[in-house]
């Protein structure tokens, strides 16, 4: 199943924790907050940013049904 990643920038506190699990949906800004790269997840990528989203430690990310 596709799906989307929403980013809660508002939340971010920039621990980079997501960068770690998935540099290759997201990246940290120059104010120190998350940067999505890439906002559509393949089900190959789910799991794997699902896991990111969640090793984020004040839940700023999250993967959605499209």
């Amino acid at each position: 199943m596709d799906g989307a990643i929403k980013a809660n920038r508002e939340a971010c506190q920039g621990y980079a924790n997501c960068v770690l699990a998935a540099e290759d949906y997201f990246d940290i800004d120059d104010r120190g907050l998350v940067m999505v790269r890439k906002t559509e997840v393949p089900s190959v990528d789910r799991t794997r940013l699902e896991e990111a989203a969640r090793s984020c430690p004040v839940a700023a990310l999250e993967v959605v049904d499209e």
